[in-house]
């Protein structure tokens, strides 16, 4: 097998939809469907990842006026035909999901699509955004929202795994090792930090799980609006499995780019081989699904 062969076996470019929301959902989508388009031209990427409530302004008051039931939303609609139009894999980034079975349950989800258009994984947000910070931000996503219960993961042209979290998973160590315990290459977070959090915990959560792992790890901010009622921090992200920072975005609209060698991953856990050093006869991480 040649080496350039070999190469592209081991790696796909990834491509960061960094992108402003506001309170017209069909703007919101062309927005979004735009940015996709730009990123194909530019650099043809085989994943492109959207950020979290994308079509959605980000707030408890929103989310029932914005969901959707999925796959046959509006949203979703149209991801489907810009993944299969430009042949792409299309990470959705996370809409406000409307239970179909009752009709009221709602959820913050995740939608994966193939270069086919066909839907391969739908990730409803675990740990909801219920938090209190003196001085700083209190937030409640339960009041509006319900959390999902299953892990999920999706596979890249049968060479690359991928598990995916939403947001405020990323700070649950546990559930980033049962992805990389299943052989996830890289996970993959739409996420909304904000003016509080963002600074202090945003690059350092993406480096703990790169690290602690030995993957990649991307996140994928909404772009900041000062003007907008919930601040998001931006700076999306791709940290590599040495918690190294490969790239990152600044705080406006932006795309950013990244090649994903998963070799690298092999090459850093043989070097520091701490899967194979942890005492699993004293403790161990297992899903209970």
């Amino acid at each position: 097998m040649s080496m350039l062969k070999k190469a592209a076996m081991d790696s796909f470019r990834l491509a960061l939809i960094q992108m402003k929301v506001g309170t017209d959902k069909i703007r919101n989508v062309t927005n979004a469907i735009a940015h996709i388009r730009q990123a194909v031209v530019d650099q043809n990427p085989r994943v492109v990842a959207l950020p979290e409530c994308f079509n959605s302004p980000y707030g408890t008051k929103y989310f029932n006026d914005y969901a959707e039931t999925i796959p046959d939303g509006y949203t979703t609609g149209k991801l489907s035909e810009i993944a299969k139009e430009l042949n792409i894999y299309l990470v959705g980034g996370t809409i406000p999901e409307r239970d179909t079975s009752d009709g009221r349950t709602l959820y913050n989800t995740c939608t994966v699509w193939s270069p086919s258009g066909e839907l391969i994984a739908k990730h409803r947000k675990m740990h909801l955004f219920d938090i209190d910070v003196k001085g700083g931000i209190r937030f409640k996503e339960s009041d509006v929202l319900t959390g999902g219960s299953e892990f999920t993961s999706f596979q890249i042209d049968n060479n690359f795994k991928i598990g995916v979290g939403i947001c405020y998973d990323i700070r649950f160590e546990e559930m980033a090792r049962i992805y990389r315990n299943d052989g996830c290459d890289m996970l993959i977070y739409p996420a909304a930090f904000n003016m509080t959090t963002g600074p202090l915990h945003w690059e350092l959560l993406q480096r703990a799980r790169a690290n602690d792992l030995q993957l990649y790890v991307a996140s994928i901010s909404p772009a900041r609006d000062p003007d907008f009622e919930y601040v998001a921090w931006g700076h999306s992200m791709v940290v590599d499995p040495w918690g190294k920072v490969v790239i990152t975005a600044k705080e406006n609209e932006e795309i950013v780019y990244a090649d994903i060698d998963v070799s690298l991953n092999e090459k850093v856990r043989a070097q520091i081989p701490t899967s194979r050093q942890r005492r699993t006869d004293l403790y161990e991480t297992v899903s209970k699904k």
